[in-house]
């Protein structure tokens, strides 16, 4: 955009600096305002719901479009604008507009996008915002980065397509960041959700992303960080850095530390095992998911971990049962535990309040918070240092007070201080001599003000006389009407009023001018002095950091004490075994579903890869399988997180994967069938099993006819038997069919969920016992369902003349199914309704329906029955 001439100074200098941020709102300040131009100007009154206005710009094409907002409502709008999608660009004045020559010197102070926030409104505060750098390499390696710029937190990781995959959807990145020329195979390889910004080739170099990440740490060498043979990694890192400078974030010394994310350390979770064991959320706002239900976390940095632990297990089982010990200490000391807890709740966002440190947005207030939080940090050291705990010992010693900084704050910033600096008294009496003289000024000087309101009262006899000030001609006497001719002739008359008149006398400003100059003063130097606290706070960036990791750490711990003793849960066996034995499991997040007074109903399960390796599950719809099969994956997952788990004892293998098939989604939007969706995902886990893998499956192959639907499922159940790693696996299904493998397989066992038939009502009892079952209970669900009695009973019919006729044969044959009885046949002579839903019956070839496709028929004819 070229400078007009005829364009005024104003929106010349707008242009030039617009010209540098061409895809950014830019919210340019005038005076008390902040105002956008053109299309921003559009843009900006659509998202915010404020006036779309027409200014001249001084242009010879004359008006252009203008929307603004206060300056003081930018924390409002800012968030909204980001919310939105949009990046925003704040340009501030840089020069104070009285001191100005000519037109006010102005810049791009921050650039906000929604990965590089940092105000409050744009957080939450129990989870990350991530800004990830993506690198995408000549082969099928991807680099990442994962920075969160609120809390300091820097990850790098390396890997193939799927673990890039499953760390953007673990830590769901409010914004990506990757090579201009690669936006085609982003979105093929990662699909099109995320926020995403696009840079230039020539940063996303290694020797260029090495000397960023160099100079931002001040080291020689990246071994320090164990990253130094992550290439792509280090290429992402680098790219991440080099952006937040691009967009005027230059104060980042609170990213201290930079850590590898191994692929090799965690239990592995495909997204799609995340999503269908419902671990963050469940897609029904009043429906709980696992993290809802474990976490009771005091802090934010606790509830932010948590999340990550969740989904990232660990696999090592020394550091496993390093936590398990820590938890079974904490239920035991619960004074400890409550101590801990309290103390970790007063010290509030550590992380987030430390971020704010280097461009010093810090204010005094947080400052105060933060020497508490140090002060607590202490407290809770000596706690630890005392536990009978290894690890809560180690994690005590972690800490550091940092004494000689939390001492001076104490010493220096009021017990209550102001919100903003420039509010006025943030700084204590005693801390500086010459503020202490020019706070004596300002107050004696008031004092001075009202003594000479009582001296010239009793000279005059002015009984109504009063001192008043306003900002036009600052102090002045106040006489009313009925006074005035008593005012002496050397005071000088100002205003005017219906019933009073104002003087001022030269003693008056006098005075006047030294109190207005010292309170100017003294803010200059409180801030003087503020921002040299803050500057030396900035040297305690590092320790601080770490005291908000340890005291996360141990939030957690203390959690899932208190969920044990809440929730029951008992300690896991972890060992390098096989065998997974659980007594008496529960499903943790069904079970704080119950309504009042319902108990969950346990059950035991063995999964031994050398004598019961797979379990088929059968029994009626709704009977519980799914929850079965769920409870036991997230009972293994609660256990790799060093969390008690619901049951009265449970053996637990080290397990490296955890895979899912549960539920049946279109992917409809994505060209996917259900069926392609569910051939996919069981792709996913045939190609992936080791020895140590979990699997569960239901209702493998329902998406396709049912014939073929037996056979894919027959086959994946062969093919787990008979690989070599033997993966322990529960198999839920529909096919009874597959009761014939516990026949042919030694390692499949065939159970089922029990239940009760009362009259023609069933009950489901939803415990687990040896031995198949050959019943659906199909009719039964459309009966509870609210299918018509009529229909119930004419498919009651159809199925036992297919019971009969099917009878030592395989083979369904549709044909042979006789016309309802009479009575039903009067009603179809005389109602199209019935001859709708015959003429529809006739036309369903059973061979090829799916349950799911059933059940749409019945709905379909309980539509017609309205």
């Amino acid at each position: 955009m070229a400078k007009g001439s005829d364009d005024t100074p104003l929106m010349q200098q707008h242009k030039a600096i617009k010209q540098k941020y061409p895809d950014a709102i830019l919210l340019f300040r005038v005076g008390d305002f902040y105002e956008t131009f053109g299309a921003d100007a559009i843009t900006t009154s659509q998202v915010l719901g404020i006036t779309l206005t027409k200014r001249n710009n001084g242009a010879a094409s004359g008006a252009s479009e203008l929307a603004g907002f206060p300056h003081h409502a930018l924390d409002t709008y800012l968030h909204k604008l980001v919310k939105a999608g949009y990046r925003v660009a704040v340009c501030d004045q840089l020069e104070d507009p009285k001191a100005a020559k000519g037109i006010v010197k102005r810049g791009v102070t921050e650039m906000v996008t929604p990965g590089i926030a940092t105000n409050e409104k744009l957080l939450e505060h129990n989870s990350n915002n991530f800004l990830a750098g993506i690198h995408f390499s000549s082969e099928d390696v991807y680099g990442l980065a994962f920075l969160d710029i609120s809390t300091g937190e820097f990850f790098v990781a390396e890997g193939n397509q799927e673990y890039a995959d499953k760390l953007l959807q673990t830590l769901k990145p409010a914004e990506v960041i990757y090579q201009r020329n690669n936006q085609k195979t982003f979105k093929e390889k990662f699909g099109t959700k995320f926020y995403t910004y696009t840079l230039d080739a020539w940063i996303f170099d290694e020797a260029f992303a090495t000397d960023n990440l160099l100079k931002h740490f001040q080291t020689h060498s990246l071994k320090g960080f164990g990253i130094e043979n992550l290439h792509c990694g280090v290429i992402a890192a680098g790219a991440v850095l080099h952006y937040l400078k691009e967009t005027e974030h230059p104060n980042l010394q609170h990213i201290t530390n930079i850590q590898r994310l191994e692929k090799e350390d965690y239990l592995w979770m495909d997204r799609f095992t995340i999503r269908n064991l419902e671990l963050l959320n469940t897609g029904s706002d009043d429906q709980l998911s696992l993290l809802k239900v474990l976490d009771n976390t005091v802090s934010p940095m606790g509830a932010r971990l948590l999340k990550r632990w969740l989904l990232l297990p660990l696999k090592d089982i020394n550091k496993i049962n390093e936590r398990l010990n820590a938890v079974e200490y904490l239920i035991l000391q619960t004074d400890v535990r409550k101590q801990l807890q309290q103390l970790i709740k007063q010290c509030g966002d550590i992380e987030r309040l430390v971020s704010r440190i280097p461009g010093k947005k810090i204010n005094p207030r947080d400052v105060m918070h933060l020497a508490k939080g140090l002060h607590h940090a202490e407290q809770i050291k000596k706690i630890c240092s005392n536990a009978n705990n290894e690890y809560l010992k180690r994690l005590g010693a972690a800490i550091n007070p940092c004494n000689y900084i939390a001492e001076k704050i104490f010493d220096e910033i009021t017990e209550t201080p102001p919100v903003a600096v420039n509010k006025g008294g943030a700084i204590k009496n005693g801390v500086s001599k010459e503020l202490d003289e020019l706070r004596n000024i300002a107050s004696g000087g008031k004092q001075y003000l009202i003594n000479i309101q009582q001296r010239e009262t009793e000279e005059t006899g002015i009984t109504s006389l009063k001192i008043g000030f306003n900002n036009v001609f600052g102090y002045y006497l106040e006489v009313t009407n009925s006074h005035k001719n008593k005012v002496p002739v050397s005071w000088i008359r100002k205003q005017t009023l219906a019933n009073a008149e104002r003087y001022i006398t030269p003693e008056l400003k006098e005075y006047e001018e030294k109190i207005t100059g010292a309170e100017d003063k003294i803010l200059q130097l409180e801030t003087l002095l503020y921002d040299k606290l803050i500057t030396e706070l900035q040297d305690f960036i590092a320790p601080i950091q770490n005291n908000g990791s340890v005291l996360a750490v141990l939030d957690c711990l203390c959690c899932f004490a208190q969920n044990a003793i809440q929730y029951n849960y008992k300690k896991p066996q972890l060992h390098e075994g096989f065998e997974l034995e659980l007594k008496a499991s529960r499903h943790p997040v069904i079970e704080r579903n119950l309504s009042a007074g319902e108990q969950y109903i346990s059950n035991d399960i063995l999964l031994d890869p050398s004598s019961q390796q797979i379990i088929i599950l059968t029994g009626p719809n709704m009977s519980g399988k799914s929850a079965l099969l769920r409870q036991t994956a997230l009972i293994t997952l609660l256990a790799h997180i060093g969390s008690f788990v619901p049951a009265d004892e449970a053996k637990i293998p080290l397990t490296d994967k955890i895979f899912t098939r549960v539920g049946a989604s279109d992917n409809l939007s994505g060209g996917e069938s259900t069926f392609m969706v569910e051939m996919n995902e069981t792709a996913s886990i045939i190609n992936n099993i080791s020895q140590r893998s979990l699997i569960l499956l239901d209702e493998i192959g329902r998406g396709t006819s049912t014939y073929d639907g037996i056979s894919i499922a027959w086959s994946i159940a062969e093919f787990l038997h008979n690989s070599g790693c033997a993966p322990k696996t529960l198999f839920a299904t529909h096919y009874h069919e597959l009761n014939e493998l516990e026949v042919k397989f030694s390692r499949i066992k065939n159970y089922h969920i029990t239940n009760k038939e009362v009259g023609n009502r069933i009950i489901f009892l939803r415990k687990l016992a040896p031995g198949g079952s050959t019943h659906s209970f199909g009719i039964h669900v459309a009966k509870m369902a609210g299918m018509p009695p009529q229909l119930i009973d004419r498919a009651n019919d159809v199925l036992k003349q297919l019971e009969t006729k099917q009878e030592g044969s395989h083979n369904i044959n549709t044909k042979k199914i006789t016309a309802p009885q009479m009575q039903l046949s009067i009603f179809d002579e005389h109602s199209t309704t019935f001859a709708a839903i015959r003429e529809l019956l006739e036309n369903i070839d059973i061979n090829r329906l799916t349950p799911v496709e059933a059940l749409m028929k019945l709905n379909e004819i309980k539509g017609l029955l309205k």
